[in-house]
């Protein structure tokens, strides 16, 4: 993604320290992440050197690069980068974009990846920012999407001469699974409602199973206000009144559109920060995969939403100090409004939005 150059500089400037995978590429993809080694990190000059003065962050980014679209994935490849986030357990990724075109595999490297590490939960927090104003202003929920099956199976075949078959698979355990991961996060982060998203009216078994499977975990959770609504519906909600939305739930493909839907409510999918986790893995990415190719090369992506995935990935590794000083910074800039991207309504490059998040980290330092 076009971002990743500027955004992961201003990272890398900030992060320095356990060891960390990062890297973006254009419009495909760069994977980065986090053990606990030397230093490995590349910055662009002036930015990463900037952002080392400002801030001394304890993370060191150990690269790989996988794109499709530039030639520069594998198998091989892809089992490095397994290999490196097992060791590492922690990662931040840039979007790895996925061609169109069928060449022979179904499943792209970006699903691969996350089946390798049985990535099941993906998170999307969708805050409005101070400062940027939108239709609904204040608003803070969050979108949970079950992203090892579903529609997004890889399941697809000819049987007969024009005439494809593509399987949602749909399973009682991992609908149980993202169910409880729902309302644990729920319980976890003081929230108050859990909304199931679904097309059971239609898709009478698949569905069917998944909204079973919420409404038998949310017997579990009676302090946590739980209900159901169609796909459709949801969708024809969230823009007239996101307001009741709280925490919700929901399969793939469903996950995937209202993850950029509202992510357009507050900014675009520039501005918005995500993450995955396994049991035993945790990557942070932008939380609407839109790769935005247009960008690639031409400096104007907005940074926001991979600088704040930085941050979160901070605060997962308990660094809450380095994850505030750089949250607060891109918040800052975006508040007071000057510097701004395309995206935003402004004219200002990647690298102009980068500088300004620098600056506003030197007055934490020796003030």
């Amino acid at each position: 993604m076009a971002a990743l150059s500027a955004s992961r500089a201003a990272v890398r400037g900030l992060l320095r320290a356990p060891r960390c995978l990062c890297r973006p590429l254009g419009a495909s993809a760069a994977l980065q992440q986090i053990p606990r080694a030397k230093v490995r990190a590349r910055s662009q000059p002036g930015l990463g050197a900037g952002l080392r003065a400002a801030a001394s962050v304890p993370v060191v980014f150990d690269e790989h690069h996988l794109s499709e679209v530039q030639n520069m994935a594998s198998e091989e490849k892809l089992d490095q980068v397994v290999d490196s986030m097992k060791e590492s357990k922690v990662a931040l990724i840039g979007k790895i974009h996925t061609p169109m075109e069928y060449k022979g595999e179904l499943a792209s490297y970006d699903m691969r990846l996350r089946r390798k590490l049985d990535l099941f939960a993906n998170v999307v927090h969708v805050k409005s920012l101070p400062g940027y104003k939108t239709r609904h202003n204040n608003l803070d929920l969050v979108i949970i999407r079950e992203q090892t099956e579903g529609e997004y199976s890889s399941l697809e075949h000819e049987s007969a001469k024009g005439v494809i078959e593509c399987l949602k698979i749909i399973t009682r355990a991992k609908s149980q699974r993202i169910a409880k991961f729902a309302f644990d996060f729920a319980t976890k982060k003081g929230r108050s409602k859990v909304t199931a998203v679904h097309k059971a009216n239609i898709m009478k078994l698949g569905d069917g199973l998944f909204l079973q499977c919420c409404e038998e975990v949310a017997e579990l959770y009676p302090k946590i206000k739980f209900d159901t609504m169609i796909i459709d519906n949801c969708c024809m909600q969230l823009v007239q009144n996101p307001y009741q939305f709280d925490v919700l739930v929901m399969p793939n493909l469903y996950g995937n559109i209202i993850d950029n839907l509202a992510a357009g409510l507050v900014g675009g999918a520039g501005v918005v920060p995500g993450e995955s986790y396994s049991a035993e893995y945790a990557v942070f990415e932008m939380g609407a995969r839109h790769p935005f190719a247009q960008a690639v090369g031409r400096n104007i992506a907005n940074p926001t939403a991979m600088l704040l995935s930085a941050a979160n990935m901070l605060r997962h590794l308990n660094l809450e100090f380095h994850s505030n000083l750089i949250s607060d910074a891109v918040k800052k800039v975006i508040k007071v409004g000057k510097v701004r991207t395309r995206d935003l309504g402004g004219y200002c490059t990647t690298s102009d939005f980068v500088k300004s998040v620098i600056d506003n980290l030197h007055p934490h330092y020796g003030a």
